[in-house]
């Protein structure tokens, strides 16, 4: 078995979502993911000890998940930078990381997308489709932005993503 970033994916979608109720199917369409990535995004994650089992459908296992985005995902999910190009805000460009830190007069990190209402610097997202998802859920969108900070951050926006990722992974532990 080896995690794929569409397993995070899944998995901070369930922690932006938190005890609502939810289906595959559903979680799907907001994703941008087939059904079955969903069903073998969340056997990976069960797996991988990420995620366990309450009644029929996985939950992040929160306590693991804050361990392996803290101080693993900078190491398997690396991201590419790339040339300028119009895309969506991330890392230092989007909240909540914009709201601690003042970037340079340097072109913003974005995922790249032809919708995107900022140029700036391509910054591969962690999975293909997790700019339609962030779209879709602000609370996923700051997560993924948070994740982007530790995956390619300064050690001052880790430390301060890995701060406010905790507090968001243990609000509902």
């Amino acid at each position: 078995m080896i995690l794929k970033p569409q397993d995070v994916l899944f998995l901070l979608k369930l922690v932006a979502i938190g005890h609502d109720d939810w289906s595959y199917n559903r979680l799907a369409v907001e994703l941008g993911m087939s059904p079955s990535e969903v069903h073998a995004a969340a056997r990976r994650a069960l797996a991988a000890q990420l995620a366990v089992r309450l009644g029929e459908r996985p939950q992040p296992q929160r306590r693991n998940l804050l361990e392996f985005l803290l101080h693993g995902i900078r190491y398997v999910f690396v991201p590419e930078r790339g040339e300028p190009t119009r895309g969506m805000p991330t890392l230092h460009a989007a909240p909540p990381v914009s709201e601690w830190l003042v970037s340079a007069d340097e072109l913003p990190p974005v995922w790249p997308a032809p919708e995107g209402e900022l140029r700036g610097i391509a910054f591969s997202p962690l999975y293909k489709s997790a700019p339609h998802a962030a779209r879709r859920d602000e609370r996923l969108y700051e997560l993924l932005v948070l994740v982007d900070a530790i995956r390619g951050g300064q050690a001052r926006e880790r430390k301060l993503a890995g701060e406010a990722l905790k507090k968001r992974l243990m609000a509902h532990d």
